[in-house]
């Protein structure tokens, strides 16, 4: 594999076969198309602005021998495709589980759970202010949870079982990304600026801010999806 096509071989792999499969009729993401688009690019441009920031204060920064060498606003055209393909991978599998299983919130165990979670996230980022990985994507997190918390939303254990089992490809290309696979290091970490706790080569913040840009993309796809609902339900005028 030529060495400056590492980052996009991995983008193009994590995407293809969601993609591929999308087309399905069992599965028929493509009819959910118009419920993923606008979240993914608001999300994305979240995304890239917080990208670009740790990009330019040396948080990380990206190997130019595997990437195809076209950048802007300093980051590399495959972030941005990271941003899209990622999503994309995940939305698909969690549209698939919804359409085969059924998750319940009905337990107070998934609550204590999650309000444990919050905790253990807002702690850790207060005691490590100064690792701004650490700390922005902790907190953030633990932020949006709060928020869906209140909103009572009714998705988060289907996104989290989603988010188990998206964990092994994550593994995988995030490995190759930082250097665990193939040892080529594309993605490079400023250790002053996370825990300096590594899963292999994966900073353990990964998790987190991935799970925080998912979890982002499906809140945004569920939200289109009921406001469709909800209009599709409302009686018309002629009716009343």
């Amino acid at each position: 594999m030529p060495e400056q096509y590492t980052y996009l071989l991995v983008d193009f792999f994590c995407i293809v076969f969601p993609f591929i499969f999308s087309f399905v009729p069992r599965f028929n993401f493509i009819s959910q198309w118009r419920y993923f688009v606008l979240p993914c690019l608001l999300t994305g441009l979240f995304f890239v602005a917080w990208d670009v920031l740790f990009t330019y204060l040396g948080v990380w920064s990206f190997n130019p021998k595997y990437v195809i060498g076209i950048y802007l606003f300093g980051l590399p055209l495959e972030e941005y495709f990271f941003f899209i393909c990622i999503p994309y991978a995940c939305t698909f599998t969690y549209h698939c589980l919804n359409l085969f299983f059924t998750f319940s919130a009905s337990t107070n165990r998934p609550i204590i759970f999650k309000w444990l979670f919050v905790s253990i996230l807002a702690i850790t980022a207060l005691l490590h202010l100064s690792h701004l990985y650490t700390s922005v994507t902790f907190l953030l997190l633990a932020a949006f949870l709060v928020i869906l918390s209140y909103k009572k939303v009714a998705y988060l254990p289907a996104f989290f079982f989603c988010f188990m089992l998206i964990l092994i490809p994550f593994f995988i290309s995030n490995g190759i990304l930082t250097g665990s696979i193939i040892g080529r290091t594309v993605v490079m970490y400023n250790n002053h600026h996370n825990l300096g706790i590594r899963m292999f080569t994966i900073p353990i913040e990964d998790t987190f801010y991935g799970m925080l840009l998912l979890l982002m993309n499906v809140t945004g796809f569920e939200y289109l999806k009921q406001k469709a609902n909800i209009k599709v339900n409302q009686p018309h005028t002629d009716d009343i």
